[in-house]
């Protein structure tokens, strides 16, 4: 039987964020999310003394460039002093993001502070706070941004502790969507004898498995359209038993949001402004007094598709949502907009469509036929597109879209077709 204890497992700081890509933000939105990763570890740090941790797990990616910026230094070395004080150690490794190569300031880690190296898997024993050993903590960091061998292999696990938690920052079974380093197997981990993987790099929390538990705590502050909803680490307690109990704690500061709207049933742009209004306040209601950027997805089928497809159509909407909402500075809450991206179909289905004899017919069965098959998309495109194919960023953007992307692009260009075919016959049936 062990001594009960609790720990805080977070990853994927990412402090000083420069969160790049958003276009005419106001200063007030630009300010709040370049402090954002720094608001999130201040709430780390209460979480830790609200939980009484007897200690904290952080999986790598400190920062967020390998020369990290003074300023995130200091700010991450006021946090450490912060939770060391209230009682907890605090375990580090370093990922890709922040390996032992970057260029770093000569401070001095708080007492009770433990960074791992990156030569070899080293072992630090964990006390509770009364003092007892409960458990071991092992990790290794990475010395250069890519690191691409198997650091789980390396882990072994040392006896006299009642608990044995790794400590990793790594891609486990390849996800395609982060990048392959420190590529592992989930069935390695699971077989090595260890009760507790501490996973970083994946921006997604998840459990991957449980007796052993491997977990990605998920980074703690979105930084992306990509990253949307809570962010932040868990709060792990484990009894005399060995059980786990865990708990997922919000420390995100700023919400990233992806919400659909839709304009089915909808015949008039006053209609689409009500519904676009309302499912915003929906969203800040939700946010629990939190700021919120904000990405429309237009769907369904509706009266409205072809003048949402119109040039500019959308970017003028995102103009007049953002005046409608005030000026973010007026209110902590605040909502941004970030885009609208246009998933919507027309009345008539093109499978109608191509059943009919004659040029439209043949040309959305055509087209039709491209979205069913990755190579025959991309080729289609390809195509279309080739004079802006011979401008090496475009072409570059174009070979990493996924098949999925093609092949909405080219319903929505049949759809277009069809009703501007349509309205050149009918005027031309008009004019005779």
């Amino acid at each position: 039987m062990g001594v009960p204890f609790t720990f805080v497992h977070a990853a994927d700081l990412h402090l000083d964020s420069p969160f790049k890509g958003l276009t005419k933000v106001p200063a007030a939105v630009r300010e709040r999310l370049r402090e954002s990763t720094f608001v999130a570890l201040g709430k780390l740090s209460e979480v830790v003394e609200k939980e009484k941790a007897d200690f904290v797990v952080l999986a790598g990616d400190l920062f967020d460039v390998a020369d990290r910026s003074l300023r995130a230094q200091l700010r991450l070395q006021r946090a450490l002093g912060t939770m060391t004080a209230h009682g907890a150690r605090v375990f580090i490794v370093h990922g890709n993001h922040d390996p032992e190569s970057g260029r770093q300031a000569r401070l001095d880690w708080p007492e009770g502070v433990f960074a791992f190296g990156s030569a070899t898997v080293g072992c630090i024993p964990a006390y509770s706070r009364k003092g007892d050993l409960v458990a071991h903590v092992y990790g290794i960091s990475y010395p250069t941004p890519s690191v691409t061998d198997n650091l789980a292999l390396r882990f072994k696990k040392r006896e006299g502790a009642p608990f044995h938690l790794a400590l990793l920052h790594a891609n486990v079974d390849g996800d395609p969507s982060h990048d392959n380093y420190a590529p592992c197997k989930l069935e390695e981990l699971i077989t090595s004898g260890f009760d507790y993987w501490a996973l970083g790099h994946v921006h997604d929390r998840r459990v991957l498995s449980e007796y052993p538990h491997v977990v990605y705590a998920g980074n703690m502050q979105g930084r992306s359209i990509r990253e949307t909803g809570g962010k932040g680490a868990y709060v792990v307690s484990v009894n005399e038993a060995g059980s786990i109990e865990m708990k997922f704690k919000d420390l995100a500061d700023v919400l990233w949001r992806e919400i659909p709207v839709s304009i089915e049933g909808m015949e008039s742009e006053q209609q689409l402004k009500n519904r676009l209004l309302s499912a915003l306040e929906a969203v800040r209601g939700e946010a629990g007094g939190r700021p919120s950027v904000v990405r429309i997805k237009l769907e369904g089928r509706g009266m409205l598709h072809e003048r949402l497809l119109q040039p500019n159509v959308a970017e003028e909407w995102i103009e007049e949502l953002r005046e409608w909402l005030g000026e973010p500075e007026e209110t902590d809450a605040w909502i941004w907009p970030e885009s609208i991206a246009v998933r919507t179909g027309g009345i008539v289905r093109l499978e109608s469509v191509a059943e009919e004899e004659g040029f439209v017919g043949e040309l959305i069965r055509g087209g039709l036929a491209a979205t069913e098959h990755s190579d025959a998309s991309r080729e289609l495109l390809d195509e279309a597109m080739e004079t802006l194919r011979k401008q090496p960023k475009i072409r570059e953007w174009l070979e990493s879209r996924s098949h999925e992307e093609r092949s909405q692009w080219i319903v929505q260009a049949l759809e277009l077709s069809v009703s501007l075919l349509r309205e050149d016959r009918d005027g031309a049936d008009n004019r005779s």
